[in-house]
């Protein structure tokens, strides 16, 4: 199966890579590799993480204060939302 993000995911993700690595050199790396391994998870076990919403699902990232917001179909997987969970809940719902 296949995924892809949404151009607002994808962009939240380059930004989070970006804070990480400034942070501590190799940590963005760690973050990403970290992020990719939850989205392996979601392809494997697609109905295994917590429902946001009727066809939306959430799946935590170790180590990490983020979650992956996707919606998985029958033939791949769209990342909504690389989301800090600091951050105000829901703010991805209007790329749903």
């Amino acid at each position: 199966m296949k995924f892809y993000f949404h151009e607002d995911a994808e962009t939240e993700f380059d930004r989070a890579i970006e804070y990480y690595e400034d942070a501590r050199s190799g940590l963005g790396l760690e973050f990403a590799q970290e992020v990719y391994v939850a989205i392996t998870r979601v392809i494997q076990f697609p109905d295994a993480w917590s429902p946001m919403s009727k066809n939306t699902r959430r799946c935590l990232v170790s180590r990490f204060p983020f979650g992956i917001i996707c919606q998985v179909k029958s033939d791949y997987v769209r990342i909504i939302a690389v989301a800090d969970l600091r951050r105000r809940p829901n703010y991805w719902r209007d790329r749903v």
